[in-house]
């Protein structure tokens, strides 16, 4: 059992929770709670290592002999390493290691998402999660968005990392993804057509801004054009959360409509 905060798994752990530069150096990040290692095991996520405490209920134990039965080193921790590690107030007994990877995107992707300039972790943890729900083929994050593998993203995101390709690149290299597969691209932008109006059965990628400053000048240049959400009453905006997620829907409901 590990009783140290000073043992090396605790400080790798700690530096992976930390700073993106430390997840991307080590090409490893850390999954917490009982939910997030369910979601790794069942998508055969690759496991550096995992910990767990007596507080651990029964679901997480069997996540815990899952785990051991491929292979993957597992080690128990004392209750109070466990709270210093852990990223929330309560800890659910259970984290692990996983590696920094990235599920391929498809030859012909239809549905992008580009999440720009978001950096709240909330924000983009709604986004990937209504993503993967909504059919999305692959969410592209640009500059100046947040690590979608930091720790609150990963608990907002419900799992969505582990069924999802979520790729860190360049405006250069997302034109070249975008440009190659054919896809339209719209801006999230209150001036635009609305989004019932427009019709998004092509292959489409759409691009959501923060609320206060919206999409990049980059995104703008990348664009074909711009659709917004009918809002009713005197309300501005949306967070960008919403907003995404109400958006990738429209595209799923016009992809699905029989009529």
């Amino acid at each position: 059992m590990i009783t140290s905060n000073q043992n090396s798994k605790i400080k790798l752990i700690r530096a992976l929770l930390g700073r993106s530069k430390e997840r991307r150096e080590a090409g490893a990040f850390v999954a917490e709670g009982v939910r997030l290692v369910e979601e790794a095991v069942k998508a055969n996520w690759k496991c550096r290592f995992a910990l767990y405490d007596e507080t651990l209920n029964e679901r997480g134990k069997s996540q815990v002999e899952s785990l051991k039965s491929r292979g993957v080193d597992v080690e128990e921790v004392s209750a109070s390493v466990m709270k210093f590690i852990s990223e929330t107030e309560a800890p659910q007994g259970i984290l692990a290691v996983l590696e920094l990877t990235q599920l391929p995107i498809t030859n012909h992707p239809n549905f992008i998402l580009i999440p720009d300039q978001i950096r709240d972790p909330g924000n983009l943890g709604t986004l990937l999660r209504s993503a993967a729900a909504s059919g999305v083929d692959a969410v592209l994050i640009p500059p100046e968005t947040t690590d979608a593998f930091a720790p609150k993203v990963l608990r907002s995101g419900m799992g969505a990392h582990f069924r999802l390709p979520i790729h860190s690149m360049s405006w250069e290299e997302i034109e070249k993804v975008v440009k190659l597969g054919g896809l339209k691209v719209y801006v999230a932008d209150m001036d635009g057509q609305s989004c019932w109006e427009t019709d998004l059965r092509q292959p489409v990628t759409v691009i959501v801004g923060n609320e206060a400053e919206g999409v990049s000048e980059s995104a703008r240049k990348l664009a074909n054009g711009k659709i917004s959400i009918p809002m009713s009453g005197e309300t501005e905006s949306l967070n960008a959360g919403v907003a995404g997620s109400v958006l990738m829907f429209e595209v799923m409901r016009q992809r699905t409509n029989k009529e």
